[in-house]
């Protein structure tokens, strides 16, 4: 199986976040495939730095689910932009903390749940204090890049 990490300078950080290879299922045609990875601390509580060091590499840089893992996933990420609009015109704050902590079991979203239950995650990595404040960030940070 040949194996290449399709990731840029930004994704290099990036932790449980999926490394993508590829593995050749007909010799002219590569699918995509998923290995998880340990997950890192990234050392800061900035939104935008949170995101791009464990969300990016599936929603992408954009939020429009275009990062380099996205296609081998079973269901395409989420536009991470379009929440708001998709909400009636109000970010659901409540909802989006929910999800990303993987306690909202309801999600259907990602099939399998390929997305990491980031509550957990955080939590293993500091204290549940600092596992909030990742999280709240994140959300802060989602809502802030929302489409106008």
């Amino acid at each position: 199986m040949l194996t290449m990490r399709i990731l840029t300078p930004a994704y290099l950080i990036l932790p449980v976040a999926l490394a993508v290879g590829l593995a050749s299922a007909r010799a002219d045609e590569p699918t995509k495939t998923i290995k998880r990875v340990p997950v890192t601390d990234a050392a800061t509580m900035d939104g935008q730095q949170l995101f791009t060091h464990y969300c990016a590499v599936c929603h992408g840089t954009d939020l429009k689910g275009t990062g380099p893992a996205a296609d081998a996933l079973k269901k395409r990420p989420a536009d991470l932009t379009q929440i708001t609009r998709k909400s009636g015109g109000n970010f659901p704050e409540v909802h989006v903390i929910r999800v990303i902590k993987g306690a909202d079991d309801t999600i259907g979203a990602h099939g399998s749940r390929d997305m990491p239950i980031w509550g957990e995650l955080f939590t293993s990595l500091k204290s549940k204090e600092t596992a909030e404040l990742r999280v709240n960030s994140l959300m802060r940070y989602i809502e802030g890049v929302q489409a106008k």
